[in-house]
């Protein structure tokens, strides 16, 4: 965020520079997912040209995070609606298959006792 932070403390301190100016249509073009003239781009000076880039940047990770928050709560909201599983045929969530993972080891563990206290009747 220090690449936006920097654009609105520039903009606020120059409003009437034409940097200013394209700096600030490519913020609403990027919020408002519209249009935006790239030759403007080339229009700044370098350090304005460099600060549009880096807006680019922080602007598609942030988009990426926010995309990503999306998803997650999507998936709790299908998790909590979802049927318990396993009748169905399909598997289980990871949570619920823990549990079964231990049974079975223990049923193992319990196995492998069994036979030895066979093979120690068999002698």
């Amino acid at each position: 965020m220090r690449a936006i932070k920097e654009a609105r403390k520039y903009i606020e301190r120059h409003p009437d520079q034409p940097d200013a100016k394209t700096l600030s249509q490519l913020v609403l073009a990027l919020e408002s997912e519209g249009t935006f003239g790239i030759t403007g781009l080339y229009d700044l000076d370098y350090e304005r040209f460099r600060l549009a880039l880096q807006i680019l940047e922080e602007w598609r990770l942030d988009r990426h995070y926010a995309s990503k928050a999306r998803l997650l709560d999507l998936s709790l909201q299908m998790a909590k609606h979802a049927p318990a599983g396993g009748k169905d045929g399909k598997k289980k969530p990871a949570a619920d298959q823990a549990p079964l993972k231990e049974e079975k080891k223990a049923e193992k563990k319990d196995d492998k006792g069994d036979k030895k206290t066979e093979r120690k009747d068999a002698k």
